[in-house]
């Protein structure tokens, strides 16, 4: 799965607004079923549909387990048979050395095909701004996909810019093994 967003693809064509007001809350355990269901959906959007390695037990350990290093916000439409997960917002704590503060950074940002156009990832993306700005981190950081034109002018709408001069790198697989195999013997 890549880091990449995409809340922001437009509405399909006769997709109708939600009949309820969306309501943005912590992810609860019963949730993970949901989140797991758009992981592998954003994947497939993404041009990745087999990349999925995620199960939900893994996310159950990492999102509510001894010590969680990863958080996640949904977005719900509440019904008489309890919520209807709409969307979600993947993220965990960066920190800065510069600023010498956390920061968060955005892994994931998806909003189901049914529930764009209702401000679902507007709201998600704000309560992360709410809680850097309150906590006092002075970062939201996320990557997008350079073809993923609608989340572009999604995010620029909102005022968010691209960190030019700067470029993602990554050790993996094969590569990760290789230069963790140089790494000194410590005692």
């Amino acid at each position: 799965m890549t880091s990449d967003t995409s809340a922001a693809q437009p509405a399909p064509a006769g997709a109708a607004p939600a009949a309820a007001p969306v309501r943005i809350r912590p992810a609860e355990p019963r949730d993970v079923p949901h989140l797991l269901g758009m992981i592998n959906e954003l994947a497939a959007y993404e041009r990745e549909p087999d990349a999925v390695r995620t199960t939900e037990a893994m996310l159950q350990d990492h999102l509510f387990g001894k010590q969680p290093g990863v958080f996640a916000h949904v977005a719900a439409i509440p019904g008489a048979d309890g919520d209807d997960v709409v969307g979600m917002a993947i993220w965990y704590l960066t920190y800065s050395t510069w600023e010498g503060v956390h920061g968060i950074h955005l892994e994931d940002l998806y909003v189901r095909p049914e529930a764009r156009g209702t401000g679902s990832g507007k709201a998600l993306l704000a309560t992360l701004a709410a809680i850097a700005v309150e906590r006092g981190y002075r970062r939201l950081e996320w990557q997008v996909l350079d073809w993923n034109a609608p989340a572009i002018g999604f995010y620029d709408a909102l005022g968010a810019g691209s960190l030019d001069g700067w470029t993602t790198r990554r050790l993996h697989g094969d590569a990760l093994q290789a230069v963790a195999a140089q790494a000194p013997v410590t005692t």
